[in-house]
């Protein structure tokens, strides 16, 4: 559901040339700025050089897709061979300003291209189509800490992209932009319902895709950062999946106090319940994506509740519950009272990569994964430094082909990849602030941009593919 179909007003070269010849035979001053609106949303800064020569042109195609969709950025009438920086720059919703750079060479004749060509310098190296999206980092001066999350699916983020003279560090004084253009990049597709829920105890977002339906769906669970996030459910819908993302602690409108589970499992049944009853969904094609603690909760459902999903997906979590469980239904303790597996770096960061190591779980924590009957994907960050990964990925295939379920079992691994496997071309936080009061407390996630980049766009690709076998054919 390609939202760039819609709009299909591109800056095309052939349509560049012709506005630029019309130009020629007018003289300009130097340094004159020309600024032309086109498409309804989309700004083209020109710097004249002289009153003979084309301006250099940056162009992006298509100027609006989803968050998951590459965009091609192109560059034209640059002196040949001459030394160019592409800087993009955006603001998260909480208003922090996000970066990246990377320096360039046009070609023989003038041209540049991100899907072609090699950067030499900057945010990244090689050639990186989407480069200048996944290696954004906060820029100088802004909060410490950042992760960068969508907290408002319905607007996108909206990316100015320069092209810069020479070689340069942006932020480090003054640079010359010969061209700019505005790409906006969503996590929800035209026509996506998004409802939200506050019913019969449940908290949560739910996403319908357009059309008459009924469609399958997913339940969504994050992890132990709490709260309700959206733009994975929402981007989900807009690839044809009613989706839910389910809240079940962290969140004003569940029972207190916000650093422990006070749901029972009947919750997430009901949650469930919810999606199969629902008239746009086909009953018997519901399946469960979990991250972190989610995934845990995932493999808690799938096997304790009575509910009989199609299919799981489980990203950097463990088997068993990390947390002292207060009773057999599913509530915990407080999260800060089992701290006996955190370690620090010497910066002081809190890793927890120990607390899920299968040898630190308890016991009784355990999901009976021999219960499982239907198939399980597992993705593994091998850089992942907040959950014991690779060893819970042992676990769960080994317990399943004990159980003579060996064929159930899906892995995926990815060398250099951290905790946050996310939509493709997202930037990853290495770390991020975990927590402010009563202290302040950043944890290390894990993960090296350019492979981590990698994992997340493979991932989500054979994510896709895997629901299409399980939840549609």
């Amino acid at each position: 559901m390609n939202i760039a179909h819609r709009d299909s007003i591109m800056f095309r070269a052939n349509a560049s040339v012709k506005a630029m010849g019309q130009l020629s035979h007018i003289k300009l001053k130097p340094d004159f700025t020309v600024c032309r609106k086109l498409a309804g949303f989309h700004r083209l800064t020109v710097r004249w050089k002289s009153n003979t020569r084309p301006a250099p042109i940056l162009m992006a195609a298509p100027v609006r897709a989803l968050i998951d969709e590459q965009i091609s950025i192109r560059g034209h009438f640059l002196p040949l061979h001459c030394p160019v920086t592409v800087h993009a720059r955006m603001h998260s919703d909480e208003g922090d300003l996000w970066e990246s750079f990377a320096h360039y060479y046009a070609n023989e004749s003038g041209a540049l291209s991100l899907t072609r060509d090699p950067s030499v310098g900057g945010s990244y190296l090689g050639c990186e189509p989407m480069g200048l999206f996944w290696s954004m980092q906060p820029a100088p001066g802004e909060r410490e800490g950042l992760r960068l999350r969508k907290k408002n699916v319905e607007t996108p983020y909206v990316v100015h992209i320069s092209l810069l003279e020479g070689h340069v560090s942006p932020s480090e004084g003054q640079s010359t932009e010969l061209a700019a253009v505005t790409a906006e990049r969503w996590y929800i597709a035209p026509g996506v319902k998004r409802i939200e829920i506050n019913q019969n105890r449940l908290v949560g977002t739910l996403f319908i895709p357009p059309g008459p339906g009924p469609f399958p769906a997913l339940l969504d669970l994050w992890g132990m950062g709490g709260g309700l996030q959206e733009y994975r459910s929402s981007l989900l819908a807009s690839r044809g999946y009613v989706s839910f993302s389910l809240a079940y602690f962290g969140h004003k409108d569940l029972p207190g106090p916000l650093n422990r589970i006070n749901v029972r499992d009947s919750y997430f049944k009901a949650a469930f319940h919810l999606l199969q009853d629902h008239p746009q969904v086909v009953s018997d094609r519901v399946g469960i994506i979990g991250l972190s603690f989610g995934c845990y909760l995932m493999l808690r459902i799938a096997t304790k509740t009575g509910v009989k999903p199609s299919c799981l997906i489980g990203i950097n979590g463990p088997a068993g519950s990390t947390v002292p469980l207060s009773d057999s239904d599913g509530r915990t303790e407080q999260f800060e009272s089992f701290q006996k597996y955190w370690n620090f770096d010497d910066e002081g960061r809190v890793i927890f990569k120990e607390v899920s190591l299968p040898a630190n779980i308890l016991p009784e924590n355990f999901v009976k994964l021999e219960k499982l009957d239907c198939p399980l994907m597992y993705i593994v960050g091998e850089d992942d430094l907040s959950a014991s990964s690779i060893e819970n990925a042992d676990l769960i295939e080994e317990s399943l082909r004990s159980a003579s379920k060996g064929h159930l079992f899906t892995r995926l691994s990815y060398p250099g990849a951290g905790h946050l496997i996310e939509p493709p071309y997202s930037p990853n936080a290495r770390a991020s602030m975990w927590s402010i009061k009563p202290k302040k407390l950043i944890t290390m996630w894990g993960g090296h941009p350019g492979p981590h980049a990698a994992a997340q766009e493979d991932a989500w690709k054979k994510m896709l593919d895997y629901l299409e076998k399980n939840l549609r054919s």
